[in-house]
């Protein structure tokens, strides 16, 4: 494959700069045209795929960006183009491009984005507990693993409670339960499994992690490319330049194996072995890099005011989304047996 962006995905890319440079908010982000992107055409929206949706995701990580966009392109729009029939779709995303907010409840206490959620649907009923539900309370819809289905709710039905929990970066993150839910058949997706909706929102979750570890060496190489100690820049030091050259490598190779799901499961390629990868690349990978920003920026990095902490806590906490580096090599393992 080529890891080049294309033509499109350069044009998103720049879109998404564009709009970040001068604001890093949802609204923003709306009024830029950029939720509108994924939306098909004949919604208004600019129908783009998986690709550059990841691209979106990207350079919203690279700004330090904590908005739903993650939950509402990654975790909604993603498996609504993929696995919604049309008339699904124009109902769960018809508010997409003007700032409606989707999430899915994936996780379940004590495991990550299980593939045989213990969540159940039966009779038309839905019932369960699902944890780290990004921005529940606010969402439009909520897409749901169960058992026997993917079905998707509204956050104000019957039987639904949403409670809120805390997270790293302060992002709105909920625990739901659904109480005996009644859900329609118009509101279940035919053939969906949980496992495509893993591989959808683990492909989101690595282009956004990209982004932010990409952002975070650039604000760490700035940082000690001014800041001078001994008369010298920091970064003239061996041990300075050898600390950032670690987090460039880990900065490319989650570029490179992100980059790869993103193609390998908009081409129809099999992902699995590059999707459990990535999975534990970011758990493993990301959090100690961080650390290492942290560390190289001082007393700097500790600071609200400046936006190193914002690609800290938001690693952190999908690192803790994933499940962390040691389910995530349980399951590199589990290939490889």
């Amino acid at each position: 494959m080529d890891f080049d962006l294309t033509a499109t995905q350069q044009a998103v890319a720049d879109v998404v700069t564009s709009v970040s440079e001068r604001e890093l908010s949802w609204d923003a982000l709306v009024s830029g045209g950029v939720t509108a992107l994924p939306v098909p055409e004949r919604l208004g929206g600019d129908g783009v795929g998986l690709p550059e949706v990841a691209t979106v995701l990207t350079e919203i990580g690279r700004h330090g960006a904590i908005t739903p966009a993650l939950a509402t392109l990654g975790f909604g729009a993603l498996p609504l183009l993929d696995l919604a029939s049309d008339e699904q779709q124009d109902r769960f995303l018809a508010g997409v491009a003007k700032g409606a907010v989707l999430t899915a409840a994936l996780n379940e206490p004590g495991t990550a984005l299980p593939d045989r959620p213990s969540t159940t649907f039966a009779n038309g009923r839905l019932s369960g507990t699902k944890v780290g539900v990004g921005y529940a309370g606010q969402a439009d819809w909520i897409l749901v693993t169960a058992d026997s289905a993917v079905v998707v709710v509204s956050s104000k039905a019957n039987g639904v409670e949403v409670v809120q929990t805390p997270t790293s970066n302060d992002a709105e993150e909920y625990t739901v339960t659904f109480a005996d839910v009644a859900v329609a058949d118009s509101d279940v997706l035919a053939g969906a499994t949980a496992s495509r909706v893993n591989q959808l929102v683990l492909a989101a979750i690595g282009a956004y992690a990209d982004g932010l570890v990409a952002g975070a060496l650039r604000l760490t190489a700035d940082y000690v490319a001014n800041r001078k100690q001994f008369g010298k820049p920091l970064s003239t030091f061996q041990t300075v330049a050898a600390q950032l050259a670690e987090v460039y490598i880990a900065s490319r190779t989650i570029d490179l194996v992100a980059k790869s799901v993103a193609w390998r499961l908009s081409e129809g390629r099999d992902a699995d072995d590059d999707l459990d990868v990535l999975g534990y690349w970011i758990t493993s990978q990301a959090p100690p890099v961080m650390q290492i920003c942290h560390h190289l920026h001082g007393g700097m990095g500790m600071d609200i005011t400046y936006p190193m902490h914002r690609y800290y806590s938001t690693i952190k906490d999908l690192s803790r989304l994933l499940g962390g580096p040691s389910h995530r090599l349980d399951l590199v393992g589990a290939q490889c047996s």
